[in-house]
C-alpha cells in the first residue's frame, strides 16, 4: 500500500471517529484492512500533522489538518495571548492568558525549532523542554521577539 493511500485512510478514520491515542487509530486501521507499525503510523501522523485537541466534553482527541489548519500562527498567537517567560537550564516556563496554553504550546511545537525537544502545556503554562541550556536564552527571546515585548 502506497504512503498515500495509506494517509487518505487514516484521515477517512478520523474524520468518521473520535480517536482518543494511537493505538485505538491502528485498530481501526486494521479494521478497515490496513495493518501498520507503530512506527509508521507515528510518521504518518507527523506528516499528516495530526494534533491531539481537547473536545468540548474535555475529552482529548486527534485532528486533522483540515480541522485546524485556519488557527493563527505563533507569530499572530503570541502577541494576544503571551504573559510572561522565565527559565533555568533546559527548562522556560511561558505564561499565558486563561486557556491560551495548548494552542500557544501547539504553535512552538509546529515551529519546530531545533533547540526545543517538547512543549507541555496546561491551562495558561507551557514547559518548554530544550535540548541544551545554551538554548535557553535565544529560544525565550524568540518568543518574547514574536509577543512583542
Amino acid at each position: 500500500m502506497s504512503k498515500r493511500v495509506r494517509h487518505q485512510k487514516i484521515l477517512k478514520v478520523l474524520k468518521l471517529h473520535r480517536v482518543t491515542n494511537q493505538e485505538g487509530l491502528k485498530e481501526l486501521l486494521r479494521v478497515e484492512g490496513t495493518e501498520v507499525t507503530q512506527a509508521t503510523l507515528s510518521r504518518d501522523m507527523r506528516e499528516l500533522r495530526i494534533v491531539k485537541v481537547t473536545g468540548a466534553d474535555g475529552t482529548p482527541h486527534y485532528s486533522s489538518p483540515d480541522e485546524w489548519e485556519s488557527t493563527p500562527a505563533l507569530a499572530s498567537l503570541l502577541p494576544a495571548l503571551f504573559q510572561s517567560a522565565e527559565g533555568i537550564g533546559q527548562l522556560l516556563v511561558v505564561k499565558t492568558l486563561k486557556g491560551g496554553a495548548q494552542t500557544v504550546a501547539a504553535g512552538i511545537d509546529w515551529e519546530e525549532w531545533p533547540e526545543i525537544l517538547g512543549t507541555l502545556a496546561g491551562d495558561d503554562t507551557i514547559l518548554v523542554v530544550l535540548r541544551d541550556p545554551q538554548g535557553l536564552s535565544s529560544v525565550q527571546q524568540r518568543i518574547e521577539g514574536m509577543a512583542g515585548r
